[in-house]
């Protein structure tokens, strides 16, 4: 496409009418004008032989495979002219879809016979699948005053997933933490834990219930059984995908909040033998992994994740819960990220964990708004103000009162903000193992 720029415009119309001034005065001064429009027609024509066709224009884009959120990926643009032996610039501009921050407007110096590169950064505001849908490109010939344009279908999709490098750096923080470790790995402590670890002598202070009296006799001394807790429990962990777990909390969707808490719980049960699983669901069952165990595993975890996308429908909690009854086949870990707003839709809620906590272990997940907490404290200016904190502070009561409810029915309750979510979540778990209520 050949496009006049906003040069020949101006030249066109304004040097037109200051040509056509003298031809009031001096009728045979069309000459001047005439000559004006020509030079102007010369001038044109010579950008366009002094500019590479589009023919002559190879167009190259490098797209990244996945982006993680949180972290820059790159795109790459390559521009050659093989077949033409003079310089150009050419400026460009990379569309995308919405969930992607678009890249900005970029400029590429191309040599004679030659190729330009030029790397651009690309980053997702969404996990999901989003596009890179085309670039535009536009050159102009020396004097600038028209231009051509290429326009390239690209619809490339790129995979944005979850930061697992984030998750890994933060685990790999805590398991260089000694304090950390000592909870973590085993439990060497008489009288805890269920699993056999090893035989060793007896000292007072321990408890006598832990003397392996057969032992003893074969060594004439007392020897004490060593428990640690129990490796290779099961781990679920399930996310509700409705429409309230779309909703920004601090700038990000509640579900990527709980998405990036789970990686890490994830990686630490792996790396303490456990074997952990996915499934989501909202109006229906959208995703199962069964339970995976090595630390390999997150990698499935986490390309799993990577597609659990959002959704506007109301969550059945009776049809989601009920699918995940029927996957377990023994007693587990289930760890539930969802939310309500009040006690009236989350009785099927309540109703369903009940069922499910008489089997297994649940612990309920529930993203706090420090933002609502602030809003009924806050001091009011006006009646709006009034009655936003009276809103607000219903909400905040009617939330108590369920989390009261699962936590008298037995369920563990984890309330946190997104920013102590994964801390908190991580010490639920250790608190779990150390007190054996998986085996």
């Amino acid at each position: 496409m050949i496009v006049p720029t906003r040069r020949f415009v101006v030249f066109g119309v304004a040097g037109t009418v200051l040509a056509l001034l003298p031809i009031l005065v001096v009728p045979h001064a069309w000459v001047v004008w005439a000559a004006y429009v020509a030079v102007l027609a010369v001038l044109a024509l010579g950008d366009l032989a002094l500019t590479p066709s589009r023919g002559l224009v190879e167009l190259n884009v490098v797209t990244p495979d996945l982006i993680y959120i949180g972290a820059d990926a790159v795109l790459s643009v390559e521009i050659g002219v093989p077949r033409w032996r003079r310089a150009a610039r050419f400026h460009g501009l990379v569309e995308v879809d919405p969930d992607l921050v678009e890249p900005e407007l970029f400029e590429i110096d191309v040599p004679a016979q030659g190729r330009g590169v030029v790397s651009l950064t690309l980053s997702a505001h969404r996990r999901g699948r989003p596009m890179v849908r085309l670039v535009w490109l536009r050159w102009q010939g020396p004097s600038g005053l028209l231009e051509r344009r290429l326009r390239q279908p690209l619809d490339t999709v790129v995979r944005v997933a979850p930061n697992v490098r984030a998750v890994q750096t933060a685990a790999l923080r805590m398991f260089s933490n000694r304090e950390f470790l000592t909870g973590l790995k085993v439990e060497r402590h008489l009288g805890e834990g269920s699993e056999f670890d090893a035989l060793r002598d007896y000292v007072q202070g321990m408890d006598p219930r832990a003397i392996d009296w057969k032992a003893s006799a074969r060594h004439t001394k007392l020897i004490c059984r060593q428990f640690r807790a129990e490796r290779n429990h099961q781990i679920v962990l399930a996310f509700d995908t409705g429409h309230l777990m779309s909703e920004p909390l601090n700038g990000v969707p509640k579900l990527d909040h709980a998405i990036n808490a789970a990686l890490l719980l994830g990686y630490v049960s792996l790396r303490t033998g456990d074997r952990v699983g996915m499934l989501s669901f909202d109006a229906e069952v959208r995703s199962v992994l069964a339970p995976q165990s090595g630390v390999s595993a997150l990698r499935r975890l986490q390309e799993h994740a990577a597609d659990i996308d959002y959704t506007a429908t109301e969550t059945n909690f009776t049809l989601g819960l009920t699918t995940l009854l029927g996957h377990l086949n023994r007693r587990s870990l289930v760890v539930l990220f969802t939310d309500f707003v009040d006690s009236v839709t989350a009785e099927l809620l309540v109703e369903n964990a009940r069922r499910l906590s008489r089997r297994h272990v649940l612990l309920f997940v529930a993203l706090r708004d420090a933002g609502l907490d602030a809003m009924e404290h806050a001091l009011p200016q006006s009646i709006d103000d009034v009655n936003r904190s009276v809103v607000a502070g219903d909400l905040v009561r009617e939330r108590d009162v369920v989390l009261s409810r699962l936590r008298r029915m037995g369920v563990l309750v984890l309330d946190a903000p997104p920013e102590r979510l994964s801390a908190n979540l991580i010490n639920r778990y250790l608190d779990v193992k150390r007190r054996e209520l998986v085996g």
